[in-house]
């Protein structure tokens, strides 16, 4: 180690956008040392991704922030189709979705991807970090006992960990000698933008398709003047895309739209964008972890590039907080890649579905990009190691609920007799003991004591309970039938660690974080 090394024994992330920046969060409210760094001199204001899904604002609100992301968005934009200029029907395909008791956010919020990373910024400030722009990690060396990152500047950076959440080109991947399989596909190409169009309705996303299949799209993005404007680019003689430009942008409205005297205006984004389809074959080599796009890359369609980045966040968060101040055993972290790849895999595998579905459906009059509506994301890690086997008498009814699953919400009440809901509760760093039953509420009290750094526990409709399950919501969303005690281990992130009547059982699942190794 030489003298020009800047000492900082926490965790280095490179790349400041919705991934790094929930990572740097989820990191400092655990109090783990955090240092972000990103290559770009600003922020940018670009749309980009431009919706956050319904579990991804569950993952949000334990991060705080999505209050601010409901407000700044808009959660009911109707969808206008227009078929070879006529207007052929307006639809809201969540017009009949209602949130319930376990799960709170029915449908997702319209925001751009800026405006998610400005909230996500404004967070951060809150814990005193702040983004230090202009800055690229270019290189790293690691040994057994952390990793010596290069700054673009030349500036040496000793960290315990290194996390790559710098975009589909990333430079952490590329040093890591990952693979990053998939493919490219040319022929397949679109133009994105954010314009301003004066004299087009605000209250639609307006939807432009021709029977050739082609056609352009205009969503108005909230709190601003801007569309985000996408099309089929326009193609030169030998049939590649041209570079895209408002003049470009301006000849295919008027091609595909038909609205004479619109005018397209102060372009602050003009992008070509092509069919890519790549993730990596590992996450982790020793103390390099990689998140979102430096992972995997999407199709467009579905917004799921930022929603599964943000996951990644917030599942390798609390591990990598632990592993910090050496509360986890040494296999902790392995379960990060061992839970993300195959959600990646199958994203992917979704996302290229919805792409082509969205293609097949601009040539139907009677379809539109609402077929497209992706499926829920974030329904859990059954098959991860960090799952304990269910008890079967745990519950009246194991099947509603298993270890690895999403933790589900609910609205009780707290021992002044207040509302609070679940999704609350959880929001607390640690893990969460539920006790459903006052028959262990001495051992699980006991639990909570000597568990102090890694657990708070609640006793619900017990004598002097901590909770009040006062509408059944919780007992049912959790599947317990029955009268006997129940024990519910919630793990950090919001999944379920463990179903059990036997306290014993809650003490060695903690033990065993503290001792980790994975599954052979």
């Amino acid at each position: 180690m030489t003298d020009d090394v800047v000492r900082n024994e926490g965790v280095l992330i490179a790349g400041a956008g919705p991934t790094g920046l929930t990572l740097a969060i989820e990191l400092a409210r655990r109090g783990a040392g955090v240092r972000i760094v990103d290559a770009a001199p600003a922020p940018h204001r670009e749309s980009r991704g431009k919706g956050l899904q319904p579990r991804t604002l569950e993952v949000l609100e334990d991060v705080g922030v999505t209050g601010r992301a409901l407000a700044a968005g808009t959660t009911r934009l109707p969808f206008r189709k227009y078929f070879d200029g006529a207007h052929v029907n307006d639809t809201d395909p969540f017009a009949e979705a209602r949130p319930t008791p376990d799960a709170p956010y029915e449908r997702g919020v319209l925001i751009g991807q800026w405006q998610v990373e400005r909230l996500l910024r404004e967070r951060l400030a809150e814990f005193g970090i702040a983004v230090e722009a202009g800055t690229e990690v270019t290189g790293f060396e690691q040994d057994e006992d952390g990793v010596t990152a290069v700054i673009a500047d030349g500036e040496r950076v000793r960290a315990g960990y290194l996390v790559g959440c710098d975009g589909g080109r990333s430079r952490v991947r590329k040093a890591m000698g990952v693979r990053f399989d998939g493919t490219t596909d040319e022929t397949q190409s679109m133009v994105v933008g954010d314009v301003e169009a004066e004299g087009i309705s605000r209250d639609v996303w307006h939807q432009w398709f021709a029977s050739d299949g082609s056609g352009v799209m205009l969503c108005p993005m909230p709190g601003t003047n801007s569309f985000q404007f996408q099309a089929g680019p326009e193609l030169d003689a030998g049939g590649d895309p041209l570079p895209p430009s408002l003049e470009s942008f301006q000849r295919i409205f008027d091609r595909y739209a038909q609205v004479p005297g619109i005018t397209l205006t102060d372009p602050t984004w003009l992008s070509l964008w092509r069919v890519n389809v790549r993730m990596v074959d590992r996450m982790r080599v020793g103390r390099v972890l990689l998140a979102g796009d430096a992972a995997h890359i999407h199709p467009i369609a579905g917004g799921l590039g930022m929603n599964t980045g943000i996951q990644d966040a917030y599942n390798l968060g609390w591990k990598l907080a632990l592993a910090t101040a050496g509360q986890a055993g040494p296999g902790l972290l392995d379960t990060y890649e061992e839970e993300r790849l195959p959600v990646a895999a199958w994203t992917l595998g979704i996302s290229t579905d919805l792409y082509a579905r969205v293609r097949e459906a601009v040539k139907e009059p009677g379809t539109g990009v609402e077929a497209a509506a992706p499926p829920p994301m974030g329904t859990g890690y059954r098959w991860s190691s960090l799952a304990a086997t269910a008890t079967p008498a745990a519950t009246g009814d194991p099947a509603v609920l298993r270890p690895g699953d999403r933790a589900p919400d609910a609205p009780c009440l707290d021992a002044s007799g207040n509302p609070v809901r679940l999704f609350e509760v959880y929001a607390d760093p640690r893990f969460t003991l539920l006790d459903f039953g006052a028959e262990v509420a001495g051992a699980v009290g006991k639990l909570g004591a000597e568990h102090d750094d890694l657990l708070q526990a609640f006793t619900v409709d017990g004598g002097g309970s901590d909770l009040r399950d006062h509408e059944g919501h919780a007992r049912r969303a959790y599947g317990i039938r029955t009268s006997a005690p129940a024990l519910v281990l919630v793990r950090p992130d919001n999944h379920i660690a463990l179903l059990t009547r036997d306290p014993v059982e809650v003490a060695d699942y903690l033990t065993r974080i503290t001792t980790f190794t994975p599954k052979e």
